[in-house]
């Protein structure tokens, strides 16, 4: 039977991607001073680089799971056009979002007894999920069954890397992955941590290097001692309205793998608020996370 990939707006997918494959994203959302806006909107190409710019006035913003009515009329659409659903989540070490969006699937599909939907948890964020979705979806286009797709999902999870840094510690504090002090200190000494995803979803510093060019190299680094193949693999690049630093990334990754695959994309305004402007992530398949 035919059937649907589902996403949220966490996977930060080119709206190109999102359309090439037909994937259906569920938008997040947040707020601006009180004011509630979609992380997403279907084929429209939203300019993030003003909201980073509102980061960086100081505006407040927070962040919401999707809008769980408008979840539910778009996968009992799909669900009524007659296609079984796979639904890949946001990790739930960094939101409710995939719990919620479950809890919510489970409830349809009593309406739909002789219909399959399936949830997997990708234990990802930003391009990382999004890696792991167009692969997937790669893996569906070229024929292959939704159980089979969700079996890629499960054995593939692990094997996403995420590495990133920050330019702020001041978003980390405050959206609780750093201390006080370490934010304060790392500012003042022009600290920048290097960051990754573990097996379970959630952010984890790995270490702390002085300088944003030395950042960088960290990233590339990291990729050079786990990555399986990496002139075979389209590299995918999240970023924090820091176009610049991207490229410097890109350079680098050429200079010593000889890649020239990139996706790159921003970082969602749901996970950019916690992560800040200036936020540089890397991401590519490894053999561990």
């Amino acid at each position: 039977m035919a059937y649907q990939i589902v996403t949220d707006s966490a996977c930060n997918l080119t709206e190109e991607m999102i359309d090439e494959f037909g994937l259906e994203i569920l938008p997040l959302t947040f707020m601006v001073d009180g004011v509630q806006h979609q992380s997403y909107l279907k084929g429209e190409k939203t300019d993030l680089k003003q909201f980073y710019t509102m980061m960086r006035e100081g505006k407040v913003i927070t962040t919401s799971l999707p809008n769980m009515q408008e979840s539910e009329k778009t996968l009992r659409a799909i669900a009524d056009s007659g296609k079984d659903i796979l639904y890949l989540g946001f990790s739930s070490a960094l939101s409710g979002t995939y719990a919620a969006t479950e809890l919510l699937l489970k409830q349809i599909a009593s309406d739909y007894p002789d219909r399959t939907f399936i949830s997997e948890e990708t234990f990802a964020a930003s391009g990382g999920q999004g890696m792991l979705v167009y692969l997937a979806c790669k893996k569906a286009k070229d024929g292959a069954s939704m159980e089979e797709v969700a079996q890629f999902v499960r054995d593939t999870r692990d094997h996403l890397c995420h590495w990133f840094t920050v330019d702020d510690l001041m978003f980390l504090f405050r959206g609780g992955r750093v201390s006080r002090t370490s934010a304060w200190a790392g500012t003042l000494l022009n600290i920048k941590p290097v960051l990754h995803v573990d097996n379970a979803g959630a952010l984890i510093p790995m270490e702390k290097v002085r300088g944003r060019k030395k950042s960088i190299k960290a990233l590339v680094d990291h990729m050079e001692k786990t990555a399986i193949d990496p002139k075979s693999q389209t590299i995918f690049i999240t970023h924090g309205d820091c176009i610049e630093d991207v490229e410097a990334l890109k350079a680098e990754i050429t200079e010593r793998f000889g890649i020239t695959d990139f996706v790159v994309n921003y970082v969602d305004p749901v996970i950019g608020a916690h992560s800040g402007p200036g936020t540089l992530a890397l991401f590519f398949v490894g053999t561990e996370k």
